[in-house]
């Protein structure tokens, strides 16, 4: 499976498509691009028992799981609704992201992802 580019990145604020977590708001923590999947925080909590070690004490620990990238839409700061992400490429070169609902530039695409 090759190296899919998706249209959200670490730090963005997401709307939550579908599932359990329907409707809710959060930042992406880590994504996961080899498996399309981001960590959106205080979504998708799951309930993991650790067994005592001798550093830690073990317990019920409580912690986000991954969800496909696709059940997330990116929140455009400007219009502050969820939207589709474009992309564009200016005049100097540069490319950016764009909002579908109010054409503003939301951030520039880094090359390096």
């Amino acid at each position: 499976m090759s190296n899919p580019k998706l249209h959200v990145k670490k730090g963005d604020n997401v709307y939550v498509l579908t599932g359990k977590n329907r409707g809710r708001r959060g930042k992406i923590l880590k994504v996961f691009p080899s498996t399309s999947r981001v960590l959106v925080e205080g979504v998708n909590i799951i309930v993991k028992h650790k067994k005592p070690q001798r550093t830690n004490p073990g317990g019920i620990i409580r912690q986000e799981a991954a969800i496909h990238s696709s059940n997330v839409m990116l929140i455009c700061e400007k219009c502050r609704t969820p939207t589709k992400v474009g992309k564009r490429v200016l005049e100097n070169g540069e490319k950016v992201r764009i909002c579908k609902k109010c054409d503003e530039i939301m951030d520039t695409v880094s090359t390096a992802d």
